[in-house]
């Protein structure tokens, strides 16, 4: 049969074309998320500004003990003093501590990373004029900016304008600026803290070796000793939890096409084969089993399989890249990131596709293979077979688990229901298509009259086409299904979690305007400055961070490198807010719910009441800020958040030390009755060097970048896995209109014109639209319906209602024309004429 397999391969190139592209563009995308996946299991990032260094020692940044090593969101800083410690370890033959802090420019405002000069080494840059930076009011500029050496030049610094002279001109790709050592340290304002330390080892020492001594002598340590590509981990931290990030979301994604390719494929090879049923009736007819039959459709689709993955191989890792690309330009991780995947998501994204090809083929091959040889030739001509009893009871059973998903969602965190309702689409979606026959049926019946009045004639074929054939029917419906289910659901839970965003935003705000600094921040005294000018009610700093309530267990001195083993505490982790007292309940929507905000100074904390349980006011709250640093903190007062935005408040100034550039990001101004907003605005931009003020109404423009530019991930997803649905739908059609070529036929020589059998092709189409809508936006609605019951606490998903029409328009433009098109082809020849194929 393998032999009959290949013989025939050249007469059915439509059908097999069909389930090529399928499979070939199903794999490629597959193969593509899954070095996204390991990637960010790599989280590799190149060294760019320490790669002189070729060992790198920094803070590190999980938070070892706990579930899976939470990572601290902060940069976690190291001891000056341990620069001198590993000078010391044999083979190191020179170290360089570095720190950063922000330098902007006060002419032209351009921003520069500042550091020490010391650290200059570490690019390397290369002094092209003057001198090093000695002593106070030295800096070191990029050569392209155009100062001279000598000139003198404003700088924002920590908030403050400092006035400095050029004292030489480095050159190199980097936007770094370098002041002497000791007046980096006080700039970047952690007392006794760097960042990173880069050791330069001895020549002829083995670099390995020394990386292994340095580790023993820093065992113990909240320290991490970084080599090769792990170095960039230095220069950006984010790249710890951002690039974490993209292990569920790659894992999404893939797993969403991966469903996609299952019924994309099912449905265009169960069309190829059943346009050939025919021929494998003739051949039961003539002696061949059941097992022949399986075995020449599953060696035919297997070899056609098995050239497609073996192409998606090479554009494969391409997509993978243009994704990761993607996604860094949006924000959504660090643009440092580098893609890194070997040969495991290539070999994972060929057996996917073939074994989805070899299940798909197995359905596929069933029908035919279960005819009994007397009944070959009958069932060739008129479809009698009703679909399983599995098939019932794993549709349902897929139903079921949607429904556990949809409770799961709906009682899950507004922020975290996402993460429920995905697979919750999926899940519908496969039970929604092994019921596709029952829907099919369904609708037919319901539409059979409406359509049979509107369009006479061609209705009344249409439906009966469709009730004769309720398996093509079924095959034409599931792409449709596919393309409008997933458009509804993304489009629609992506504008339902930003509009929850944005209530919690709109509900917390209370200030009317917002200063911000061009230097980066502001120094903590700038609030009280701020606060005592005419006309402003309250002002509060606003620092934000993120921390953890440390278990008992974990209470101790951090552990070293490893895994946590299983029954690992996960620590509650909660948005971390430093604010002002006296300012706090004026300009945001936070009210004690037992104790009082007032009391908010030194060492304390308000908890929000989900967290506050095991406590009582004036209780010791062990916990982890965002830079691993530890802080027994007095509970001065509980708040009422919103489930999955809980925030726990600090003061600013014991918040501060704890974050990467110690400054201010932002003060709320609530203003004064009677005062002019825009005036009092004006007034604070005067009051200080670099000052922004923006309103309310640039505060929720602001957010509104922000929601679109995370929005942008879901935006991609979409328009690629619904675009893959979409070519599939095309595909689908076609093949479904293929199989046609003796009907229309017999329907010419019968007297039919082309125009009437173009009608009545329209009308089916219709058909197959209507039912794949109503499939499509059943899966959609047990999607939305939950994850809006938890993000809104309303059951109709927020988005505008052409979201829903231009869904609809585009699946009956796209069914139309690729219904239409192939049957134009296929009536241009005469009513007689023979040997043609499609």
């Amino acid at each position: 049969m393998i032999g009959i397999a290949l013989r025939t391969l050249r007469f059915h190139r439509g059908g097999l074309a069909a389930s090529f592209v399928g499979m070939f563009l199903g794999a490629a995308i597959v193969i593509g998320c899954g070095g996204l996946l390991e990637s960010g299991i790599h989280r590799a990032a190149p060294p760019q500004r320490l790669g002189a260094a070729p060992i790198v020692v920094s803070g590190d940044q999980r938070y070892h003990g706990t579930a899976g090593d939470e990572v601290f969101s902060e940069r976690v800083p190291v001891d000056a003093g341990l620069a001198g410690e590993l000078a010391s370890v044999p083979g190191v033959a020179g170290v360089a501590a570095d720190v950063s802090f922000p330098v902007t420019l006060t002419r032209g405002g351009r921003r520069l990373a500042g550091h020490g000069w010391s650290s200059a080494r570490l690019a390397p840059y290369t002094l092209v004029k003057g001198t090093a930076p000695s002593g106070q009011g030295g800096i070191v500029l990029p050569d392209r900016l155009g100062v001279r050496v000598g000139e003198t030049v404003e700088a924002l610094v920590r908030g403050g304008v400092e006035r400095y002279r050029v004292s030489g001109l480095v050159g190199g790709a980097g936007d770094g600026a370098f002041l002497a050592d000791a007046e980096a340290l006080r700039a970047a304002g952690r007392p006794g803290k760097v960042d990173s330390i880069g050791l330069f080892t001895a020549p002829g020492a083995d670099a390995a070796k020394v990386a292994r001594d340095v580790e023993r002598a820093v065992a113990g340590r909240q320290v991490s000793v970084l080599t090769g590509d792990e170095r960039g981990l230095a220069e950006n931290p984010d790249v710890m939890s951002e690039g974490e990030d993209l292990i569920p979301l790659a894992a999404a994604f893939g797993g969403l096409s991966a469903m996609v390719t299952v019924f994309v494929v099912a449905a265009t090879l169960g069309l190829s084969i059943r346009r050939r049923r025919p021929q494998t009736a003739l051949l039961r007819a003539v002696g061949a089993t059941p097992g022949q039959i399986r075995r020449l459709i599953v060696g035919e689709t297997m070899l056609m399989a098995v050239a497609a993955t073996g192409l998606a191989c090479l554009p494969g890792p391409h997509v993978g890249r243009w994704l990761l690309a993607a996604f860094a330009e949006a924000g959504v991780v660090p643009d440092t990131l580098a893609y890194r995947a070997g040969v495991v998501p290539v070999i994972a994204g060929t057996c996917t596709a073939l074994l989805t090809a070899l299940g798909a083929a197995f359905v596929a091959a069933h029908a035919a293979a279960r005819t009994r040889p007397v009944e070959a030739l009958a069932d060739a001509s008129r479809e009698t077979h009703r679909f399983s009893r599995f098939r019932i009871v794993l549709g349902l059973a897929f139903l079921g688990g949607g429904a556990a998903l949809a409770w799961g969602t709906a009682k899950s965190d507004g922020p975290d229901a996402a993460g429920v309702a995905t697979p919750a689409a999926m899940v519908w979606t496969a039970g929604f298509a092994l019921l596709g026959p029952v829907l099919a049926t369904a609708v037919t019946a319901a539409l059979r009259r409406p359509l049979r009045a509107a369009t006479g004639c061609a209705g009344f074929l249409a439906t009966e086409n469709a009730r004769a054939r309720t398996s093509r029917l079924t095959g034409a419906v599931l792409p449709v299904m596919l393309a409008a289910g997933l458009a509804l659901a993304l489009t629609y839970m992506q504008t339902t979690q930003t509009e929850g965003a944005r209530e919690v935003f709109r509900d917390g705000l209370r200030a009317d305007l917002a200063v911000t600094s061009r230097a980066g921040g502001l120094p903590l005294d700038a609030v009280d400055r701020i606060a005592r000018r005419p006309g402003v009610a309250a002002a509060s700093a606003q620092v934000t961070s993120t921390g953890y309530i440390e278990p008992a267990e974990l209470a101790g001195p951090p552990a070293g490198d490893g895994d946590a083993g299983e029954g690992a505490p996960k620590p509650p982790a909660m948005a971390l807010l430093g604010v002002t007292a006296s300012g706090v309940t004026g300009t945001t929507a936070f009210r004690a719910t037992s104790g009082s905000l007032d009391a908010l100074d030194g060492a304390s904390v308000a908890l929000p009441e989900r967290f506050a349980a095991p406590y009582r006011i004036g209780d010791t709250v062990p916990m982890r800020l965002g830079d691993g640093g530890r802080a027994a903190l007095r509970l001065v007062a509980t708040v009422r958040t919103r489930p999955g935005y809980e925030t726990a408040l600090l003061p600013a100034a014991t918040l501060l030390p704890h974050t990467g550039t110690g400054l201010v990001p932002q003060i709320m101004v609530a203003v004064r009755p009677g005062t002019d907003p825009a005036r009092l605005a004006g007034t604070l931009a005067r009051g200080e060097p670099g000052l922004r003020v923006a309103d309310r109404a640039a505060l929720s423009a602001l957010r509104a970048d922000q929601d679109r530019t995370q929005a942008w991930m879901s935006w991609l997803v979409l328009a690629v896995v619904v675009g893959y649905a979409a070519i599939a739908l095309v595909n689908a059609q076609i093949l479904a209109v293929g199989e046609r070529r003796r009907q229309f036929r017999l329907l010419r020589l019968v007297g039919a014109a082309r125009r009437q059998v173009l009608r009545m092709m329209a009308v089916e189409a219709v058909l197959v639209t209507a039912a794949g809508l109503a499939a499509g936006t059943l899966v959609a609605a047990a999607t939305l319906v939950p994850l809006s019951l938890s993000v809104l606490d309303a059951p109709v998903p927020h988005g505008s209602p052409w979201i829903l029409g231009t869904v609809i328009a585009a699946a009956l433009a796209l069914t139309l024309a690729a219904t239409l098109l192939p049957t134009l082809a296929l009536l241009r020849g005469r009513p007689g004429a023979t040997g043609d194929r499609f």
